[in-house]
């Protein structure tokens, strides 16, 4: 994969593979309808986080005005992170089988509904009830993330991956200015939550009406010469079978392969990426965690100074994620090497941000982490990819969802006993998780170099 010469990462089918073209093209490159494709993909990841980050600013407020208590909000939010801590492996593992199409549409659509819920939501209860089909199936960014795997060789990956991450992130810089605004407005909330419920609806149009079948017939053409080529284990007939009315199937058969694909993600030698993704993820949750309240105790400036330097950080984001295609030809498209190095320079910008003695060294650790983050996140996925056999990319990153979801479970207690100690206290245990995950992958720094031959047990 170092040298760009992997299999192509489109293996995973989507159902609608069953109208066999018959080509067997061996092109090296993705077609033109797959660069459209792409591109309507980065539109879909816009506009989902410029919605979402329109309301849940907003939500806070809101579940006040009904009369809720702060530990009932609290409860309430607990359960969206619970349901979707254990939601997103099932409807991850899910989109595999019945195809990246359906499963969007359904998380789309689902998630619609439950926007449209909470902007007639009145009472409580009827707040409570908005937030299940959202932490249920709000899972459209990792399905389209799986999608974009589908798509692309392995050597473009993290290329992609980092444009739909700044795409996506453009979404969440703009949509908390736009409900800010729309919530001065008499019933704002109820109407900033239709307005969201409107753009995923409008998303749903946008997947319906992408070119799936040029895509399909070029995507396939791709495949099959990228498997000529490199010989993969995983067998277009086999994959045919799947996606063939994998939709109309029994329920219980879908549970059964679901937990199947599951049991083999359990059962294989992913344990030490996850372990690595769930610490770099803590580390980055602790980063954060207080960070306004921090900076006030520790160089007494107001939490508005904190809030620009957040929207800073956030902007350079965006660009880290435009630059993720120089930095990985740089690096000979070794994901290892640049994750390795990447977490590395995370661990000494969070140690300058632990021991800075001005304001100063704060904004240049803020500046240098908005790329090292970017860039270790965009690895990270590539490299579950990469290791995990893209043929259940759905699965893999619903299950990457879910430990990062653990992540933001445990992160808030740990920062919570942490700060007791010292405002430094997050950051510095930070520095501690972060320099344990560098040594996992220096343990295992042989396993990374031969990923090509590690394969899921269930395969």
């Amino acid at each position: 994969a170092a040298a760009g010469r992997g299999p192509a990462a489109a293996t995973g089918r989507m159902e609608e593979e069953e109208d066999d073209d018959g080509g067997r093209g061996a092109t090296g490159s993705p077609t033109v309808a797959s660069n459209r494709f792409v591109r309507c993909l980065y539109a879909v990841g816009f506009l989902d986080l410029f919605g979402v980050s329109m309301v849940v600013p907003l939500m806070s407020h809101h579940i006040k005005s009904l009369g809720a208590s702060h530990t009932v909000a609290g409860i309430i939010g607990s359960l969206y992170g619970i349901m979707q801590l254990f939601s997103s492996t099932f409807v991850g593992c899910w989109s595999d089988i019945v195809g990246r199409r359906y499963s969007l549409l359904a998380c789309i659509l689902l998630s619609a509904l439950g926007y449209f819920l909470l902007g007639t939501s009145t009472t409580v209860f009827l707040f409570a009830i908005s937030r299940v089909p959202v932490g249920i199936f709000k899972h459209t960014l990792s399905i389209s993330k799986a999608l974009l795997s589908d798509l692309v060789s392995e050597r473009d990956r993290p290329l992609v991956m980092g444009r739909f991450n700044a795409a996506s992130s453009v979404g969440f810089i703009l949509g908390p200015v736009v409900g800010g605004y729309l919530t001065e407005l008499e019933g704002g909330f109820y109407q900033t939550s239709f307005i969201c419920a409107s753009i995923f609806l409008l998303n749903a149009v946008l997947v319906w009406m992408l070119p799936w079948s040029e895509e399909i017939t070029g995507n396939r053409e791709h495949q099959q010469g990228n498997k000529a080529s490199h010989g993969l284990h995983w067998k277009s007939a086999t994959n045919r079978a799947v996606a063939s009315g994998s939709l109309f199937r029994s329920p219980w058969i879908q549970v059964a392969t679901v937990l199947k694909r599951i049991k083999g993600i359990a059962c294989s030698d992913l344990w030490d990426i996850f372990l690595v993704r769930l610490l770099m993820s803590v580390t980055i949750l602790l980063y954060y965690s207080n960070f306004s309240l921090a900076l006030e105790e520790r160089f007494g400036v107001k939490p508005l100074f904190a809030g620009y330097l957040l929207s800073y950080s956030s902007a350079l984001g965006v660009l880290a994620g435009c630059l993720l295609g120089p930095i990985t030809r740089l690096y000979q498209h070794n994901t290892y090497r640049l994750l390795l190095h990447s977490s590395t320079f995370t661990c000494t910008l969070i140690l300058l941000y632990a021991s800075a003695l001005s304001i100063w060294m704060v904004i240049l650790s803020s500046t240098f982490l908005a790329f090292s983050t970017t860039i270790g996140r965009t690895c990270i996925i590539d490299l579950e990819l990469t290791i995990g056999g893209n043929e259940a990319s759905g699965t893999l990153l619903g299950v990457g969802q879910s430990v990062t979801s653990v992540g933001r479970i445990v992160a808030p207690l740990l920062a919570g006993v942490a700060q007791e100690f010292s405002p430094c206290g997050p950051p510095s245990l930070a520095v501690g998780l972060a320099l344990v995950a560098i040594l996992i992958m220096h343990v295992n720094k042989q396993k990374y170099s031969s990923h090509g031959n590690i394969k899921l047990k269930n395969q």
